[in-house]
């Protein structure tokens, strides 16, 4: 009888560890247990920023309310080191990275992403007065670079073998590095297309212009959640919903982002 009961005592131990593990399997039962969807990002216009009145305003800022009011969670955005962004998501400070997240291969180890939804490009920003001066990645060679640490801008200027003898400087965020060239700091910076063209030549940073002549390839932004998370699917569907009723499209044109938005889910 002793045996007999220790084997259902056995069995009832397994079964609660099979149901524990599975439910701990499922981002999806997760967040939507805790009723809420943390969302890591850093602030950069025109993806994640506060206005006038100190509202967290921007693209990714209303596309994830909207995909948080489907899901019937809270979305609850949490600012983060960005070169820590693997870690906050593995040790689930965070659910999800969702900040003009640019999909990489390298990445594809680390996170999940969902269908891409805007097309992005890093660029060379300088100041106005150094115009003819820098034209071309060998006119940067000895320059004084500086980007977002962990970023894509940081990639472009680390493995383009024209730049390996400029001297970079790794920044804590894009508006760093912004504040950088605006301190004199650096004579170029690397950042996102779609945070230069909401910011350069406008004010504090009238004096700075986009390189155009410099191009450095395209990418892809997309939401990062973790490996095998089930949200991916389930976001995916919400995006495409989104997409469908043009509310996506409403926040590109709000945000003047609707070529790019269109380039990516074309």
């Amino acid at each position: 009888m002793k045996k007999f009961i220790s084997i259902l005592l056995v069995a009832a131990m397994c079964m609660a560890l099979f149901v524990g593990c599975s439910n701990s399997d499922s981002d999806y039962k997760y967040i939507t247990d805790n009723g809420k969807m943390v969302i890591g990002i850093t602030i950069y216009e025109p993806m994640n920023y506060y206005d006038e009145n100190n509202n967290l305003i921007g693209f990714d800022t209303e596309f994830a309310n909207a995909v948080c009011e489907k899901l019937d969670v809270e979305p609850k955005f949490q600012i983060i080191d960005w070169k820590a962004k693997e870690t906050e998501l593995k040790a689930k400070n965070i659910d999800c990275i969702w900040n003009g997240l640019t999909v990489t291969e390298e990445r594809k180890a680390d996170m999940d992403f969902t269908q891409t939804y805007l097309l992005n490009k890093q660029c060379v920003v300088i100041n106005k007065k150094n115009e003819s001066k820098y034209t071309t990645l060998e006119s940067l060679a000895s320059a004084l670079i500086s980007a977002e640490s962990g970023s894509a801008g940081e990639t472009a200027i680390t493995s383009e073998e024209k730049l390996k003898d400029a001297s970079y400087t790794g920044s804590d965020t894009q508006q760093t590095a912004l504040l950088g060239l605006l301190a004199g700091n650096y004579d170029a910076i690397v950042i996102d297309y779609t945070m230069a063209s909401a910011t350069v030549g406008q004010g504090d940073y009238a004096d700075f212009m986009i390189v155009e002549s410099i191009e450095l390839e395209d990418e892809m932004y997309a939401i990062g959640f973790r490996v095998g998370s089930d949200m991916t699917e389930k976001v995916n569907k919400i995006i495409d919903e989104l997409i469908a009723d043009g509310t996506l499209a409403k926040i590109a044109e709000k945000y003047d982002k609707t070529e790019l938005f269109n380039e990516a889910v074309k």
